[in-house]
């Protein structure tokens, strides 16, 4: 089995909470990165570094607006993360949860609501 980097980058971003906190205010919309070191209450100079990081991932992509640089949020890196690894996983913990659902679904109606059960 050869051995495959593609997502080191997208691991390494992660991996760190103020860049996952970066991502989550973009995920409501692009910000400039002067609204995320407000809203992030950061170090101007440390966020730089961060969102070098998110870019060098494909996390982020900045559109430069005159003076101004406006970050975006691109899910696209994260999305083939959750197919390889949480997709193929999903399907029978679905069809679980379903079959215990009517199992449950099946066996309740005798019980009045707020019934104890022991």
């Amino acid at each position: 089995m050869k051995i495959s980097h593609d997502d080191e980058p997208v691991w390494k971003a992660l991996a760190h909470p103020v860049r996952r906190a970066v991502l989550d205010v973009l995920r409501a919309g692009p910000r400039t990165t002067g609204e995320l070191v407000a809203e992030l209450e950061a170090d101007r100079h440390v966020l730089m570094q961060h969102l070098g990081v998110l870019r060098a991932a494909d996390l982020v992509v900045v559109e430069p607006r005159g003076r101004r640089r406006v970050n975006h949020l691109n899910p696209v890196p994260i999305q083939r993360i959750h197919r390889r690894w949480v997709a193929e996983f999903e399907q029978p913990w679905a069809a679980a949860l379903v079959g215990l659902k009517d199992s449950v679904e099946r066996a309740g109606p005798d019980r009045e609501e707020g019934e104890d059960v022991g």
